[in-house]
């Protein structure tokens, strides 16, 4: 409930807000930003299950020192241009709202009016499969609440577009509505754990002479390498409970960033360990990460296993040309870029990683989605050169990858924002989960063992929802 004092001061900013829409004959983002005592928000994200089942986000950081939690859908912005002028057009409608936004209380870094979406992989892939048809080629929403972490800080924003014509009364029972909402001592519904009825492997032998044909084309000098993907089908008995994967996903892949956004039934849910880009004021970062191998059943053979990796030199070229890619693609936007000049090991629960961090200091005149578009796809997703590698998965490569691969994040208006590789990822479907799993492939690469590879990256997402490996 908002206090008498509160409730008058809020009144009055809303009163404020309808006269600069009338004033400026156009549509306000009012977003009302308050700080909250600590709590769940991966909690938040299952109360409001029934009341806005379809129009959630949820986003965590690998320390979990930033955790968004998004309910409702004040405003939806979409794009299915199939050219980068996708990411453009958000980034232009977004610049827009600038001049038409009031923000009231005490705004923090990730608070306050703030877009969370992502992109699909390849808008020009033809053959579209219509599991992903709710997922546009860029979608973004603008919650109606939205629950931040930020440190030892907590935060609740409620955005209403406020229109001139609107009342003054209805306006205010938006705010207060969503704030009681937020306050009121839910008893979580408990949700049981699905049993899988079948599994579906797609195309084995198609992707394996697909990645024969991809190296004997590296051979021939057509690329330097390609990324090739393949999904897996599982059906359960019931409808799979989207919090319950995530808290699974929470507790065995610390390393890596969660990600859960909503569109109608559906549910496109990951665990990635791989950044994009993050921009922070003029700081911006990526990670460089290519070339994998399993990890051990105990540390000693772990290590041996990771002492391999830093020095296979099939994992360290896949490796190279993704750092050569993403340094260039940051000297085109930044000063002072900075890397390592060679890799050390990120390695999650069941796979361990070669990484290379890279940060820089973004160039006047450029954006957060110019990083974005110059990134996407890094090598460590499509390959390259881009534009030979991205036609040969468009052209031989048997699934569509949707939103697989593809960055999923955050932006707010001043330019911060934070975007991964939407990788370790299932689309949910009611009692059906797709899975995908992709691999680097270089000139040395066998069919076989790339298919291992890729069975090792499902295991986690197979745990999460509940599924069972292969015999």
């Amino acid at each position: 409930m908002i206090t008498l004092h509160k409730e008058e001061t809020l009144k009055n900013e809303i009163l404020h807000v309808l006269n600069e829409a009338k004033k400026k004959k156009h549509p306000i983002i009012f977003s009302y930003v308050t700080k909250v005592a600590q709590t769940d928000p991966l909690q938040i994200f299952s109360i409001f299950a029934s009341l806005h089942k379809g129009k959630r986000f949820f986003w965590s950081t690998p320390e979990q020192n930033f955790i968004l939690c998004g309910v409702g859908t004040e405003m939806t912005l979409t794009n299915d241009q199939d050219s980068v002028h996708r990411f453009y057009t958000i980034e232009a409608i977004w610049n827009e709202w600038k001049h038409y936004t009031h923000v009231f209380g005490q705004k923090d870094y990730g608070s306050g009016p703030m877009l969370f979406g992502g992109f699909s992989f390849d808008p020009k892939k033809e053959n579209k499969s219509s599991k992903w048809s709710e997922f546009s080629s860029a979608r973004f929403h603008l919650p109606c609440l939205m629950v931040t972490k930020h440190d030892e800080e907590m935060y609740l924003t409620i955005n209403k577009i406020v229109h001139r014509d609107d009342k003054l009364e209805e306006l205010f029972q938006h705010f207060e509505s969503y704030q009681n909402m937020f306050k009121r001592n839910y008893i979580p519904y408990k949700e049981k754990n699905p049993s899988q009825q079948d599994k579906k492997i797609y195309y084995q032998e198609k992707w394996l002479q697909t990645v024969q044909k991809a190296t004997e084309l590296i051979k021939a000098n057509r690329f330097e390498k390609v990324v090739l993907a393949r999904e897996v089908l599982l059906s359960f008995d019931q409808p799979i409970p989207i919090n319950l994967v995530l808290n699974k996903l929470k507790k065995t892949l610390s390393t890596s960033y969660l990600f859960a956004f909503e569109v109608g039934k559906k549910c496109f849910v990951g665990a990635t360990p791989e950044r994009l880009v993050k921009k922070k004021g003029i700081q911006v970062f990526s990670t460089c990460l290519a070339g994998s191998i399993k990890r051990g059943k105990n540390k000693i053979e772990d290590d041996l296993l990771g002492e391999q990796l830093l020095h296979d030199p099939k994992n360290l070229l896949e490796h190279e040309i993704v750092v050569r890619m993403i340094k260039n693609a940051f000297e085109k936007c930044c000063d002072e870029v900075e890397t390592k000049d060679s890799p050390t090991l990120l390695k999650t629960q069941n796979i361990q990683h070669l990484y290379t961090p890279i940060k820089g200091k973004i160039k006047n005149g450029f954006s957060l989605m110019d990083v974005v578009e110059k990134l996407h796809p890094t090598p460590a997703l499509g390959g390259y050169p881009k534009k030979e590698a991205l036609q040969f998965i468009r052209d031989e490569e048997p699934m569509e990858r949707g939103w697989y691969a593809a960055p999923i994040g955050w932006i707010d208006l001043e330019d911060n924002g934070e975007f991964v590789v939407a990788i370790r990822s299932t689309l949910i479907d009611h009692r059906q989960a797709y899975l995908f799993a992709g691999c680097g492939i270089v000139q040395d690469s066998i069919p076989e063992e790339e298919w291992k590879e890729t069975e090792i990256k499902l295991g986690p997402m197979l745990y999460a929802l509940g599924g069972t490996k292969d015999e």
